[in-house]
């Protein structure tokens, strides 16, 4: 199934700590678009028309990835969230960035994750290529201590695209920074099969929608 670069919007409530962008690396992403605000009163004796909208609610991030708007702030019917590990309600993100970017986009999307109240535990990290710096530091304290981190999940987890023992949680993003494209077209359906709720893919769309194509 191709991916197709979208830009809907993240609003949620609860702020969280920061990711650490990897250092000396850029990703271009979409900036986010703020949803509508409440309308203000006309003055008395002034036309409704006359009145412009009022400053649309909590300013989101100036950068980073956006997703949908969560069911509570929509009055629109949303599908149930879906445990960990299934795909009920999981929607799909393309985030463009080239391979030696896609680490970067990964982190400015978990930023504006927990900014826009992700919880840090909701959120699973993947990549296809080389590892990420936060994994490869902890993997050198040994692989216990750092399963021991992914299976308390209070914090952001961050694994090999093919680390079988990475379970699924609410949120997926996968930074296709590298990999043969037979690894990239394992790494996407099983991503999307961990995804509760959501599925940000950051990297090449040329690429990625070429594998997908190819295994469809």
């Amino acid at each position: 199934m191709p991916l197709i670069p979208e830009e809907p919007q993240i609003h949620e409530s609860v702020p969280g700590p920061r990711a650490t962008p990897a250092a000396g690396r850029t990703a271009p992403t979409p900036r986010p678009v703020p949803g509508p605000g409440p309308r203000p009163a006309p003055p008395r004796g002034a036309p409704a028309s006359s009145v412009r909208p009022g400053k649309p609610g909590p300013a989101a991030p100036p950068r980073g990835p956006v997703a949908a708007p969560p069911a509570q702030r929509t009055n629109s019917p949303q599908p149930p969230a879906g445990e960990p590990g299934t795909t009920v309600g999981a929607q799909l993100q393309l985030i463009p960035a080239p391979a030696d970017g896609a680490v970067d986009a990964a982190d400015e999307a978990v930023d504006l994750l927990l900014d826009s109240g992700r919880a840090p535990g909701e959120i699973l990290v993947l990549t296809t290529g080389e590892t990420h710096p936060w994994a490869a530091h902890e993997l050198s304290f040994g692989e216990a201590s750092y399963w021991a981190q992914h299976n308390a999940a209070d914090d952001v987890f961050y694994a090999d695209a093919a680390a079988e023992r990475a379970t699924g949680r609410p949120v997926v993003v996968v930074a296709v920074n590298g990999g043969s494209d037979e690894v990239t077209a394992k790494a996407l359906p099983a991503a999307m099969a961990r995804a509760g709720t959501l599925l940000v893919v950051c990297g090449d769309p040329q690429r990625i929608n070429a594998v997908l194509g190819a295994n469809a």
